[in-house]
């Protein structure tokens, strides 16, 4: 007879203690994971950095020379501390023209010399304005007196005039006289002693108009020759004048080139002055010596060319970070900052800055307006006073690797940004740099 076996069968197997333990493990790591999922999660944007400073002056520089020469001696060492105006070194002349060791002596010599020729200058330009005043007031009395020689020719050439007309007429009531003595005589009115009388008075009156005439003739030269002597002073004055101011424009002329050249000697004693301190090279500021670019004695360097690097001591420190275009809006001043430092170990959690190890805290300071060759836009980030002190041994030129806090969100949240590319959120709209909202 065949046997049936109950389908309970199932229920009399026993499940092994391992798969039961695996299952509970299983169900808590899933519900820990759903309440992780819950948990708040601060948003942050990343970037990479290193340590700089946050004053320019306090960044790396190199010393470089301001004129051309040949490093004669060094002063220094590299890694050497060295205080403002020390001798880091000295270097000699290399252009010939400064090669004279009396040279601002030689252009002393030529300055006191061209000033002597100034003063001469100036003397003479007054002498030739006294000069030229001096003509024009010998000018004034001659033409006054010529002008009074003419007046005088006139007044006169008018009496001879007058005088010629009452010669004149007395010769033609003389000589109407005669006719009429002619005519008595011939009638017998008149004697023959009378006639005679007559005619020697015409003769005599006659001879009186030609005198009359000539003297007249020469007021009248004597006229011309006073207008010729008016116009031939004016001119020969005009013409003295005239080579009295162009000598003074000469001179003055010389007189201003004397002045540019003044100055130029001014100007190159001056220069020369200054060059012969710039043959010592001094450290601009309190500061290391990292590395010198020029080494040997006797080795020529060219103006402006870079002889040694100078690390500047005690900077301030600050981070110099870099992040991407799409992350900068959402970045303030103020926003805190967790930094990781190369060569200090750190256990870092971006979302729980709390429980990350050796990170340390800062606040953005500085956010350019422009982006840096490499695309991204460089943020400054200063120590925060609140935090932990960075360390002290860090310097300028570390990597450091950065974190911007911004908002809390869930996890989920999150995952879900992350998973479609989302940006962070915040809970405002930035605002500018001046506290009121960014331009459009």
């Amino acid at each position: 007879m065949e046997k049936n076996y109950p389908l309970t069968v199932l229920d009399d197997l026993n499940t092994p203690r391992t798969g039961k333990v695996f299952a509970r493990w299983l169900t808590g790591i899933l519900v820990a994971l759903f309440l992780v999922l819950f948990m708040p999660w601060q948003q942050n944007i990343n970037g990479d950095g290193f340590v700089s400073a946050l004053n320019p002056q306090d960044r790396p520089q190199t010393v470089q020379n301001a004129i051309a020469g040949q490093i004669k001696e060094w002063n220094v060492r590299e890694g050497q501390l060295v205080k403002k105006g020390d001798t880091l070194l000295i270097i000699s002349e290399i252009k010939d023209e400064y090669f004279d060791p009396n040279l601002p002596q030689r252009l002393i010599e030529q300055r006191d010399a061209k000033l002597a020729s100034i003063e001469a200058s100036r003397v003479k330009i007054e002498a030739l304005t006294n000069q030229i005043a001096a003509l024009r007031d010998g000018l004034e009395f001659k033409l006054q007196s010529a002008r009074n020689k003419v007046r005088q020719g006139r007044f006169k050439v008018v009496s001879d005039s007058t005088d010629l007309v009452a010669t004149r007429n007395n010769y033609q009531i003389a000589k109407a006289r005669v006719d009429r003595f002619e005519t008595g005589y011939k009638d017998g009115l008149f004697s023959l002693t009378d006639l005679e009388s007559r005619r020697l008075k015409i003769q005599e009156d006659y001879a009186k108009v030609i005198s009359q005439e000539n003297k007249l003739a020469i007021s009248r030269n004597e006229l011309v020759n006073a207008q010729i002597e008016l116009s031939s002073v004016q001119a020969e004055y005009q013409d003295k004048i005239a080579k009295a101011e162009s000598d003074r424009s000469s001179a003055v002329s010389y007189l201003a080139d004397a002045q540019s050249e003044l100055a130029k000697l001014q100007n190159k004693i001056s220069s020369v002055d200054v060059r012969r301190w710039l043959y010592v090279i001094r450290a601009p500021q309190d500061g290391y010596v990292v590395q010198a670019s020029k080494a040997g004695i006797g080795e020529t360097i060219k103006e402006g060319e870079p002889i040694v690097r100078l690390q500047p001591a005690n900077p301030a420190v600050a981070i110099e970070m870099f992040v991407n275009p799409n992350d900068v809006p959402l970045i303030q001043k103020g926003r805190t900052v967790r930094l990781e430092f190369d060569g200090w170990p750190a256990l870092r959690f971006s979302g729980w800055p709390s429980v990350a190890v050796g990170t340390f805290g800062g606040r953005v300071a500085v956010i350019d307006a422009g982006n840096s060759p490499n695309g991204k836009y460089r943020i400054l980030v200063t120590p925060d006073p609140n935090d932990v002190p960075w360390p002290e041994q860090l310097r300028l030129g570390s990597g450091v690797y950065g974190w911007v806090m911004l908002n809390d969100v869930p996890v989920w949240y999150e995952i879900w940004r992350q998973l479609n590319g989302f940006p962070p959120s915040l809970n405002q709209e930035p605002k500018g740099e001046e506290g009121g909202k960014a331009k459009k």
